[in-house]
């Protein structure tokens, strides 16, 4: 059997036991070592006197990943990023960016769901886990929606979608993620993330105004806020943009020259930046142990989940299926853009039974090179690419698009991680009130996707100009 081959059957019995129900981590792990000992023992020609050998070298192709993979001075980011979002939340910075959000924009149509959309948007920009994002406007919104009477399904589903857009809005966990397997600059990607997290943000909130213009009764709006009350809630939430401005500048030196730092050392200062806020603002002992505890519950989780898949992603290096992959990619005579679609719908469709992080980790060895290959390859000019824009440009758009997939995948039925959080935050929810409650979003992501797609400058401007 051809390494090919073996990497086919490796990789379909690795989906079989992730459907089955077994974490995405220990199935790669698991898959990847017994490919690649599978393939070293066909070397050798299946001879049982060498199967001993097949094993020992295979075990220790597995065993050197760990470390040498998240040893990675970029992955350092991931933590400092979640460790933003929980300190931010128990200095009570999300309190305060939801009361001036509501005291801002509760006036419209639908206004205290659209309130909640920017204020999560806002704390994503601190806080670089959709999970956590979910947790804290789950205690914080859902209550006060429920108060003037929306319905507890449709606010337990704008608190599942809206905590989607901390995987775009920069510092975020997955583009870090993303950078770091297709072997990209990380500061950049984060800057791109930017503009559509936003941009997600709006027709999120678009959608909510047009239900609630055409649905009666739908969300009431919320008046009665003066000036002064208004203006009052500006300064206790002042502390977020204070935070996002550290980082932005220390890493991307607004005022022209070299940045200041790396993205990592962004992402320390701005965690030390969050620290301070939050003892000035009394947080205690008790508070502080328990943003670390979260932060190192989640950062095991996400690493785990890296350990396991670069095993099987080695495995795919020997079985060199990303190389073939790429070769049919290319050879079929569809139009690119069609193909990129079909890739997406996959996506789509993949998110179903996969968490995104695992998703991401699993499909990107394969996928990302073919995607470039059907752009024309990593090095080719704009003027001579199918999708319009060079290499690294492709990679960053195509890098959006997948990271918006798993946003999407994120509220997807039956795996949707951020609706098992909201339901696991308000008893008074079953995960299928929050997988109804979310419903209306799929339109507003399927939306947004196309536009990205046809409109690629959303996401190439900002970096274009870095």
């Amino acid at each position: 059997m051809e390494p090919i081959d073996i990497g086919l059957v490796v990789t379909g019995g690795m989906l079989v036991l992730v459907v089955f129900g077994m974490r995405v981590a220990f199935a790669a792990a698991m898959s990847g070592l017994i490919g690649i000992i599978w393939i070293f023992w066909a070397k050798f020609g299946y001879a049982p006197d060498k199967f001993t050998k097949a094993l020992t070298v295979g075990v220790k192709a597995a065993g050197q990943v760990p470390h040498s993979k998240v040893s990675s001075q970029a992955l350092s980011l991931i933590p400092t990023f979640i460790l933003i979002g929980y300190l931010a939340y128990y200095a009570g910075l999300t309190k305060a960016l939801f009361e001036a959000a509501k005291r801002w924009i509760a006036w419209v149509p639908g206004g205290l769901a659209v309130a909640t959309v920017f204020a999560t948007a806002g704390f994503a920009a601190v806080s670089g886990a959709s999970v956590a994002t979910a947790a804290v406007f789950a205690r914080i919104a859902i209550p006060e929606m429920l108060e003037i009477g929306y319905d507890k399904r449709f606010a337990a589903g704008v608190v599942a979608a809206a905590g989607t857009l901390a995987s775009l809005i920069p510092p975020s966990a997955i583009l870090v993620i993303y950078a770091i397997i297709v072997e990209q600059d990380v500061g950049k990607l984060l800057l791109a993330g930017f503009i559509p997290g936003v941009f997600s943000a709006f027709v999120y909130a678009f959608l909510i105004i047009g239900m609630a213009v055409t649905i009666k009764g739908f969300g009431p709006p919320v008046g009665g806020f003066t000036w002064r009350e208004r203006l009052a809630s500006l300064p206790p939430a002042l502390p977020i943009v204070f935070v996002v401005m550290s980082i932005v500048f220390f890493v991307y030196n607004p005022f022209g020259g070299d940045a200041w730092g790396t993205p990592t050392e962004g992402g320390a200062i701005g965690a030390f930046v969050v620290f301070v806020i939050a003892l000035y603002r009394g947080m205690r002992w008790t508070q502080l142990k328990d943003a670390l505890l979260e932060t190192a519950k989640l950062s095991v989780m996400i690493f785990t989940i890296i350990w396991g898949v670069l095993i099987y992603v080695r495995f795919l290096g020997f079985a060199n299926l990303p190389a073939a992959f790429s070769e049919w990619i290319t050879s079929l005579t569809m139009a690119p853009i069609l193909i990129l679609i079909c890739i997406l719908l996959a996506y789509a469709v993949l998110g179903m039974f996969m968490d995104a992080i695992g998703m991401l980790l699993l499909t990107l060895p394969v996928v990302y090179p073919a995607v470039m290959a059907l752009n024309g390859g990593e090095f080719v000019s704009a003027a001579d690419s199918a999708f319009g824009m060079s290499g690294p440009m492709c990679a960053i758009w195509f890098g959006i698009l997948v990271v918006k997939m798993a946003e999407f995948c994120l509220i997807t039925p039956p795996i949707g991680l951020n609706c098992f959080v909201v339901a696991g935050v308000r008893p008074d929810l079953s995960v299928q009130d929050v997988f109804k409650g979310v419903m209306p979003f799929f339109i507003a992501d399927a939306i947004t996707i196309g536009l990205l797609v046809a409109f690629p400058m959303i996401v190439l401007w900002l970096p274009g100009l870095a």
